[in-house]
C-alpha cells in the first residue's frame, strides 16, 4: 500500500486537473508496487486523463486528495489500478504465434492429460478467445483448458461478456468468425458475441502477476505478450522465474515480438522470435 505523505495538486481550473511532480511520483510508485509497471514521465498526461473523472466523481479538488482516498479505500484503489493498466488488444494479434502453436506444438502435445494454456495478461479477452477457437478447431471440445488472468477487474468483466466491436475481429480467420461468433443486429449492429460454448470454457480470474502466484498448476503454453515492455529488468526476471515454475517440461512461453528475454533468464531456450521453450 502506498502511504500518502503530502498533497501538492492544484485545484481544478476550467474543468481541468493538474498533477504535481510529487503526486505523479506517488502514482508511479503505486502502479509499480501493485502491478510491476514502470511509468515514464511521458505517461503523465495519460495518468491525469484517466484519473480526472475519479476526482470529479468524488468531488475532489486535487490529485493529492485522490491519492489519500486510494490509500484508505481498497475498492477505489482497484478502480485506479483498472484505469491505469488497461491496454487495447484484438483477436489473433501476432498471428505467427497461433500458427506456430497449430503447426508445431499441438501435433506434439502430451497425450493422457489436458492441454493447458494460460493467457497471463488477457486484457478484455480477445487473446484467450482466439486460443479457444484454435483449440476447439484442432482438438474438438474436450481435453483442453484455458486460464485467462488479468490484474484489472474491469477488463475481466468485459471479457466474460464476450461482446466486441467487429473492428476487433479484422485479423480473425473468416471461418472462425462464422463458426464461433454471432453477428449483432439492431442496436448491436457492428458488434459480435463469442459463442456461448467458448465463453463457458475459458476460466477468467483476477490475478496480479507481480504478487505471489496462487497454485494454478502446470501449463503447456503460457502467453505473456506485450506486458514486459512496461517492466524494469528486475521485475522481468522475477516474473519470468515465477512463470517458468508453471510450465511443463517442454512447454512454451510466448512473449510480444517487440520483447526479449536476453539477460532475463537462461532457463528457457529460444525457438524463434518471441517463442521460448522449457528444456
Amino acid at each position: 500500500m502506498v502511504k500518502i505523505v503530502a498533497s501538492e495538486g492544484a485545484a481544478p481550473k476550467s474543468g481541468l486537473y493538474r498533477i504535481g511532480d510529487r503526486e505523479f511520483a506517488i502514482v508511479k510508485r503505486f502502479v509499480h508496487d501493485a502491478a510491476g509497471i514502470f511509468l515514464t514521465d511521458a505517461k503523465k498526461n495519460l495518468v491525469t486523463g484517466r484519473l480526472a473523472k475519479r476526482l470529479q466523481a468524488h468531488n475532489l479538488q486535487s490529485y493529492g486528495d485522490y491519492l489519500k482516498l486510494i490509500d484508505a479505500d481498497a475498492d477505489e484503489r482497484q478502480i485506479a489500478l483498472n484505469l491505469l493498466t488497461t491496454n487495447e488488444t484484438y483477436f489473433f494479434r501476432e498471428p505467427q504465434h497461433f500458427d506456430f502453436m497449430q503447426r508445431h506444438i499441438l501435433p506434439q502435445r502430451a497425450r493422457g492429460r489436458p492441454f493447458r494454456v494460460w493467457s497471463a495478461a488477457c486484457s478484455t479477452g480477445e487473446e484467450p478467445y482466439s486460443i479457444a477457437m484454435l483449440l476447439d478447431d484442432a482438438l474438438g471440445q474436450s481435453n483442453w483448458e484455458i486460464l485467462a488472468t488479468d490484474i484489472s477487474t474491469d477488463v475481466l468483466t468485459h471479457a466474460r461478456r464476450g461482446c466486441y466491436s467487429m473492428q476487433r475481429a479484422q485479423h480473425m480467420p473468416p471461418n472462425y468468425l462464422r463458426r464461433y461468433c454471432l453477428k449483432g443486429v439492431g442496436p448491436e449492429d457492428g458488434n459480435l458475441l463469442v459463442d456461448k460454448k467458448l465463453r463457458g470454457v475459458v476460466q477468467f480470474k483476477n490475478l496480479n502477476l507481480n504478487a505471489t502466484l496462487p497454485n494454478v498448476g502446470l501449463f503447456d503454453v503460457i502467453f505473456l505478450r506485450n506486458v514486459m515492455i512496461y517492466f524494469q529488468a528486475d521485475t522481468k526476471r522475477q516474473l519470468i522465474a515465477k512463470l517458468i515454475q508453471h510450465l511443463h517440461k517442454g512447454g512454451h512461453l510466448f512473449i510480444g515480438r517487440s520483447e526479449s528475454l536476453n539477460g532475463v533468464t537462461e532457463q528457457l531456450e529460444q525457438i524463434c522470435p518471441a517463442v521460448y521453450r522449457k528444456p
